[in-house]
């Protein structure tokens, strides 16, 4: 993988963190370059997203932006009909979500690991990995079902 393909992969994985462009773009210019400062041009996505990750905590934790929300039992019941989703769709159900589900979300939807690798990248246990794909995708399904139901009369 190219230095630019590495940068677009780790701004989307920023942006999934973040979601805000700004944020992300801060992120990766971040990580970028302190690893070029420690590693010179050796980069890898691991090593990458690693640094992304860590940042981000950190200044997570700096400005005490950690909001904590109670586990909702509730399943939600899914229609077998397959809807067209575009990202004007997916922006409020994006935010919906912490940024601990958006980040486990991104990891397995998109860049395709599975709950024991986003487990050992991320140093959670492997059922809070799945609990947080699991919350995710019912915030996300709750919020186009409030969206779509309006408009389409019905729900997911």
């Amino acid at each position: 993988m190219d230095e630019r393909e590495l940068i677009q992969v780790a701004y989307r994985y920023a942006l999934a963190l973040t979601h805000r462009e700004a944020d992300a773009e801060d992120l990766v210019q971040e990580a970028w370059l302190r690893l070029h400062q420690k590693y010179g041009g050796e980069l890898d996505r691991p090593r990458l997203f690693a640094a992304v990750r860590n940042i981000f905590v950190d200044q997570y934790r700096r400005h005490q932006l950690v909001a904590f929300e109670p586990y909702d039992e509730e399943q939600l019941a899914a229609d077998d009909a397959v809807e067209v989703i575009v990202m004007e769709d997916l922006e409020p159900a994006l935010a919906a979500l912490r940024p601990e589900e958006r980040e486990a979300l991104f990891l397995s939807c998109v860049e395709g690991y599975t709950a024991r690798e986003i487990a050992e990248f991320s140093g959670r246990p492997r059922s809070t990995v799945l609990s947080l794909i699991h919350r995710g995708k019912r915030k996300m399904a709750e919020v186009l079902n409030r969206m779509w139901g309006d408009e389409r009369g019905e729900a997911l």
